[in-house]
């Protein structure tokens, strides 16, 4: 059974190499695992979706939250799913840098990535806008 999950959290350390060293271990670990999806990172949050195996899936979440360079994390959307949104990414990463502002203001009150200050289900449509029109590196 395939399902997806959505959760925020604060980047410990964010100095681009820390942030670099959770995409590469993501990247070793998520194609082994059957894991797929998207991260999106800014101001110190990573937004990601996650999908895969119940399992799989639910033994990831539970290294991120025992990981000490994620700090605050909350889950913000789960469910059974019956295909993959972000299936064509080991770990894709949303380049904000490259973003137009109002994408993210067509989600939330002010233009900065905030998925503490939405719901979840607001936050996945944030993630597939993204996918949809942002600069995404990692794709397979």
């Amino acid at each position: 059974m395939l399902v997806r999950l959505l959760y925020a959290s604060r980047a410990v350390d964010t100095s681009p190499a820390a942030i670099e060293a959770i995409l590469e271990k993501a990247r070793e670990h998520n194609p082994v695992s059957g894991i797929t999806g998207i991260l999106c990172y800014g101001g110190g949050i990573f937004l990601q979706a996650i999908e895969g195996g119940r399992m799989q899936v639910s033994e990831l979440f539970g290294t991120i939250l025992a990981d000490k360079r994620h700090k605050d994390v909350a889950l913000l959307h789960y469910e059974e799913i019956f295909e993959r949104r972000f299936g064509g990414w080991t770990m894709g990463q949303v380049n904000l840098a490259k973003l137009n502002h109002s994408i993210l203001l067509k989600y939330s009150e002010k233009p900065e990535l905030d998925p503490y200050a939405v719901s979840g289900k607001v936050s996945l449509a944030l993630l597939e806008d993204l996918m949809a029109t942002a600069a995404i590196c990692g794709r397979v």
